[in-house]
Order: structure tokens, then C-alpha cells, then sequence
């Protein structure tokens, strides 16, 4: 029996040794911020895809909902107008449609500013669209005077053709966030503006005779 005991401490050490790998592995395994999960292609932070805690943010979150706040205000003002201006049935419809979804998501937008310590754009006196004329598919101040003073059968036209590059620059915008955007809510947005208002331009490029 004395001849067996080296191997048997021996035998001890190993079995100590394998257990000791096997709790250090499992502990790596859980661990999210381990190396090897960052070498995961389907966890990179550089990825354009990657999934992000949702609260976390970046630079392009914010900008998202600072430029999709004034961008939702104005088609809430041109959906307003067509209440009293269209001729159409189906536009009024349209009009009412957009605006119960885009006055909602503007309150959500100025709660995530609020929440990141930003500052939520201030309405303009007047609706003034001067400071984002540059905006993808925004309309300037001289566009919406002319939406104003038209009505019955032109407003309709002139609506939904305005509406439709609206939608547009909206869909632009919402594609950076979905590639830049950390946030996840806002990705989900993103994603929310891009499949409601695709379907939204062929509507009215159908009611338009484009379709």
C-alpha cells in the first residue's frame, strides 16, 4: 500500500487541478466583459449592427431624436391642416393616421433627452422651419404659407406630395440611427418610422397615380 500513495497524491493534485480549470472556464463564461466575448463578431462594439443595453447611448441616439422631434412637429402641423382643407376622404384619414403616431413618439423622443440630461428642440414661434430647412425632407416656412393657402382638390395633391419627401427624409434619418444608434428603444423606433411610413408613400403615390 506505501507504493501506492505517491500515485494517489498524484491522482489528488490532478483531479484538483481539472476542477479548478472547470470553474475558472465557467466563470469566463459568464463573464459578459471576457475577452473572448469581445472577439464575438455578434458582440462587437464597432459592429453597425450590434445589440446595446438599452440604456445605453451615443452621439447618434441623441441627434436621432433632436432632429426627428421638429421633423415629427411639422408633419403634425400638416396633418392639422388637412382637417379642415382636404376634399379627400382618404387623405383626412391619412392625416389623422400620422398624427397618432407621430405626436406619441415625440413625447417618448423628448422623454429620452430629458432622461440622457439633453435639451429637447423648443417648438418654433409660429411654426418657424428656417433653422431646419436643412433637415432631410423638412419643408421651409415658404412651402408650408403655400400648403396653407390651398384647399379642396389641391391641398390634396400638394399634401401628399410634400408628405411623401417628408416621409423620405424621415426614412433617411431613421436608416443612420438603425446603423450608428447604440440605444436600443430608439433602434426599435428607428425601425418603427422606416416600415409605417415606407407604407405610407406608396398610399399616397397610389391616391397620387404614381403607384
Amino acid at each position: 500500500m506505501k507504493t501506492l500513495r505517491p500515485f494517489t497524491r498524484r491522482l489528488a493534485l490532478v483531479a484538483a487541478t481539472a476542477a479548478s480549470a472547470v470553474v475558472l472556464a465557467a466563470c469566463g463564461g459568464n463573464d459578459s466583459g471576457s475577452q473572448s466575448a469581445d472577439r464575438s463578431p455578434s458582440k462587437s462594439a464597432s459592429s453597425p449592427g450590434a445589440s446595446a443595453p438599452a440604456g445605453t447611448h451615443n452621439a447618434a441616439d441623441v441627434a436621432f431624436a433632436k432632429g426627428m422631434i421638429p421633423h415629427h412637429r411639422q408633419a403634425v402641423e400638416m396633418a392639422d391642416l388637412a382637417a379642415t382643407r382636404a376634399s379627400s376622404s382618404q387623405v383626412k384619414e391619412l392625416a389623422t393616421k400620422i398624427k397618432q403616431a407621430q405626436d406619441p413618439e415625440i413625447k417618448t423622443m423628448s422623454g429620452w433627452l430629458t432622461a440622457w440630461g439633453e435639451q429637447v428642440p423648443e417648438e418654433m414661434p409660429g411654426m418657424d422651419h428656417s433653422a431646419h430647412s436643412g433637415m432631410p425632407g423638412m419643408m421651409s416656412t415658404k412651402e408650408m404659407d403655400a400648403l396653407k393657402e390651398k384647399s379642396g382638390k389641391g391641398f390634396d395633391t400638394a399634401f401628399m406630395e410634400m408628405m411623401v419627401g417628408h416621409h423620405e427624409g424621415a426614412v433617411k434619418m431613421a436608416g443612420t440611427e438603425k446603423k450608428k444608434g447604440a440605444y436600443g428603444p430608439a433602434k426599435t423606433l428607428a425601425d418603427a418610422v422606416i416600415e409605417a411610413q415606407k407604407a405610407e408613400i406608396v398610399q399616397m403615390n397610389k391616391l397620387l397615380g404614381k403607384g
